[in-house]
């Protein structure tokens, strides 16, 4: 990394609309202890592009957000040059998520990403 503390990689896009997000879901799956990783291959050769969504089984407002901060950090700072290009990601987060050091968070969504177990 950079000393000015931003990534070198590529920046991936946002999914924004609900169709995008509901696309993924007809996409692989990779399951984990910390959140549920929905991969769809779009065909085009366009940035990846990374959605983020914590349901109300999680908690209030307050840990939903958190939980969608770290994993947001995550993706930024480490995991975003683990995303092929032309692909949409859907991550699930789960209560976990707060639980675990940065690091193991960090690691875990690396390997989801990449689609080793």
């Amino acid at each position: 990394m950079p000393a000015t503390g931003k990534p070198k990689g590529q920046t991936p896009g946002r999914l924004l609309k609900r169709a995008d997000f509901l696309a993924a879901r007809g996409g692989e799956k990779r399951r984990g202890r910390l959140f549920l990783v929905e991969v769809l291959d779009r065909g085009d050769d366009l940035s990846p592009r990374v959605g983020y969504t914590v349901t109300k089984k999680v908690g209030n407002a307050v840990m939903r957000n958190r939980v969608r901060r770290r994993l947001r950090e995550a993706v930024r700072m480490h995991a975003a040059d683990d995303m092929a290009p032309g692909n949409d990601y859907v991550i699930v987060g789960r209560e976990d998520v707060l639980a675990v050091s940065f690091g193991q968070l960090k690691a875990e969504l690396s390997r989801r990403l990449r689609g080793t177990r």
